[in-house]
């Protein structure tokens, strides 16, 4: 029987991904421009990445994405459930969250 690996699948274009505390890898796509009757389209940045780990992602949160800060616009699950597709749009430094995370422990 065949044993999918998703590591692997994402290993070879994959780019690192950080949301709060998770870490994991996804294949970063950019947007594309397609010009129609002198109307510039533009499409969403999408990400792909493994659902196990980002499910949680929920419209106007924050990821890093190559340490590059994006708003998650709309998750989509795919086919088999396996990975999450997300639309995301790239954020000015300005629009930027500082998030802090607190373990309890004094220096």
């Amino acid at each position: 029987m065949f044993q999918e690996n998703l590591d692997c699948f994402l290993s070879d274009f994959g780019v690192t991904v950080q949301f709060g505390l998770i870490t994991g890898k996804g294949i970063l796509d950019m947007p594309a421009q397609m010009i129609a009757d002198g109307m510039v389209i533009t499409t969403d940045y999408k990400l792909t990445v493994r659902a196990d780990q980002f499910d949680i992602l929920q419209y106007g949160d924050q990821i890093f994405v190559n340490s590059v800060a994006y708003q998650v616009r709309e998750p989509m699950l795919t086919d088999d459930g396996s990975f999450i597709e997300i639309s995301i749009g790239r954020l000015n430094e300005s629009d930027q969250q500082v998030t802090v995370i607190y373990d309890g422990n004094f220096p």
